[in-house]
């Protein structure tokens, strides 16, 4: 598409109102113009104003009245995110005809074909595209695998014929991405299989045993995973890289303590100082703890003076003291760290903190203070009014909460991160006409704010009846991020509410598969329970517990089914 055509349509999208887009996109095709810019435009105005359909409609339209690749591409990601299967296979035959069959088209056939249920011919496609010499075909088929379909189960079964048929790329890079899916399609013999068949081709390889280590886990063979993650250790005391991800390992192992050890080997800087620290708190090692911040306070900053402490040095004991339950240190180091970069978040972190000794008014002064202090930064005053709300918030100051936004929001009029944690704070109290209010407010100053569509979308989806305007607002979010767990979970949410519950069980396993969230587990786990499915969605609320078992999805879902 021209660049010229482009900053048009960016202009337009900018300035009109929603009320314009529907009018544009409730044209009748039938009386459309012969122009295929008034067409794209209708399109556009369509897609900002979320209606997926409509603005497949329209972009197909144009696709056939131009002879232009870019268009038919276009049409083609517009009707797949729509799930309008006929008319994205429109414009793949657009697309085909005017352009060489690049692997993005063969990728978008390759989706089509798994969406539609056509296990051969998607087979055939994404054996193609792993074959490919060019490593961006793997991608691609990576991509359409992950992509879902409606049939939950053709993915794996998918992967498993291609694993038969000998596909699978001879890199090490590809074979842990494919092996990645395979976890997080919840397929434990399969990720088996080709667990076992990485580490015979790669045998040696540290990611290998990192990966080798994450699948015994998955099994709950947790003894043999520490073993593997054990022998590790020797290669990580000269590789950064390797400890991180070791400790990360150990982390999920559910050892923090360990993962901390494997963190220490090697030279120390304030990262890896801060992350020990991070990982002893969580495992409630006090005495580790203790003992890693003597060591850090003996740690001089380059003069050969132990108290010649750098500005980022004094922040981290401050945290670490914190940790420790030393809010008296804490607050002196804080107060120590000079002026500079380090100096907004120590003054932060200082209210924080006089909050915990229980001196709470000084804290709230401490905030005003901060938020008045024209030799700042804005982002930092602003942050001062964030602080001070959620202090009042953790104080059950329903009212003092408010006030602060109302504050925070006549010095910053409009400001985006105000007017969301505001928005947030009246969901919380059931006053989803205020909390709209802000969301919309946001969405007036910016229009694709994503977070704000996929907050108002699902609110308005959990908390009213406005399901179809829910859907228009999250399939505007889904526009912008079609990967983003989040709006996935949303996705799947409010095709829950319209009552399409087989759509909405996959939106939301693929939700829980990018990302283990308590708030979807409660989802998919409600979701089969009204579908009759009792043991599976108690496997999914006993998984929604372990992740946080305070979660407000979580309650909710459990005293509506009963479980």
């Amino acid at each position: 598409m021209p660049e010229m055509i482009r900053t048009l349509f960016v202009a337009l999208a900018m300035a009109a109102a929603i009320p314009s887009a529907m009018a544009a996109s409730s044209i009748p095709p039938d009386h459309r113009q012969d122009d295929a810019l008034t067409t794209v435009m209708a399109g556009e105005f369509a897609l900002q104003a979320g209606q997926l359909p409509d603005a497949a409609r329209w972009y197909l339209d144009a696709a056939g009245e131009q002879d232009d690749a870019g268009l038919a591409e276009r049409a083609t990601r517009i009707a797949l995110l729509a799930k309008d299967d006929a008319r994205a296979a429109e414009a793949i035959k657009l697309w085909r005809a005017r352009s060489p069959r690049t692997l993005a088209l063969r990728g978008a056939e390759a989706t089509l074909a798994l969406r539609q249920g056509q296990r051969r011919v998607a087979r055939r496609e994404l054996a193609g595209l792993m074959k490919d010499p060019d490593e961006l075909g793997w991608r691609y088929a990576l991509t359409a695998l992950a992509s879902g379909g409606k049939d939950p189960e053709l993915p794996a079964r998918l992967l498993r014929d291609l694993l038969d048929d000998g596909a699978m790329p001879d890199t090490l890079q590809a074979w842990l991405a494919f092996t990645g899916l395979a976890q997080q399609m919840d397929e434990p013999a399969l990720a088996e299989r080709m667990v076992g068949d990485v580490v015979k081709r790669f045998s040696g390889e540290p990611l290998v045993a990192l990966l080798q280590a994450s699948q015994l886990l998955q099994a709950d063979r947790k003894q043999e995973a520490r073993a593997v993650l054990d022998g590790l250790l020797p290669k990580a005391s000269s590789d950064a890289a390797l400890r991180l991800k070791l400790a990360e390992e150990y982390d999920r192992l559910g050892d923090p303590a360990a993962a901390s050890r494997a963190l220490g080997q090697g030279p120390q800087d304030t990262l890896t100082y801060g992350l020990r620290a991070q990982l002893l708190a969580k495992a409630d090692d006090t005495a580790s703890l203790g003992e890693l911040y003597e060591e850090l306070k003996q740690a001089a900053s380059g003069s050969g003076q132990p108290t010649q402490y750098s500005p980022d040095r004094r922040l981290l004991l401050g945290q670490m003291a914190e940790f420790l339950k030393r809010q008296d240190e804490a607050l002196e180091w804080y107060r120590s760290v000079p002026a500079g970069e380090q100096r907004a978040e120590a003054r932060l972190r200082a209210i924080n903190t006089l909050f915990e000794l229980e001196r709470k008014e000084e804290a709230f002064a401490e905030a005003r203070k901060l938020q008045g202090d024209a030799s700042v930064e804005d982002g930092t005053r602003r942050d001062a009014y964030l602080m001070e709300a959620e202090l009042r918030q953790k104080d059950k100051q329903d009212e003092g909460q408010m006030e602060v936004f109302a504050r925070g929001l006549a010095a910053y009029p409009d400001d985006l991160a105000l007017l969301y944690s505001r928005g947030l704070a009246w969901e919380r109290r059931d006053r989803i006409d205020h909390a709209e209010a802000d969301f919309r407010r946001i969405l007036v100053i910016e229009p694709d704010n994503v977070a704000a569509l996929n907050a108002l979308g699902y609110t308005l989806a959990d908390r009213t009846t406005r399901y179809q305007e829910a859907l228009e607002l999250i399939d505007r979010a889904r526009t912008a991020a079609p990967e983003d767990a989040a709006i996935i979970d949303s996705y799947g949410w409010v095709l829950y509410r319209l009552g399409r519950n087989a759509e909405a069980l996959v939106e939301l396993r693929r939700a829980f598969t990018l990302q283990k969230d308590p708030e979807i587990a409660a989802h998919v786990a409600e979701v089969l329970w009204v579908m009759g499915q009792k043991d599976e969605a108690r496997r999914y609320f006993d998984e929604a517990r372990k992740l946080d078992p305070d979660n407000r999805s979580l309650l909710r879902a459990l005293e509506k089914t009963g479980a």
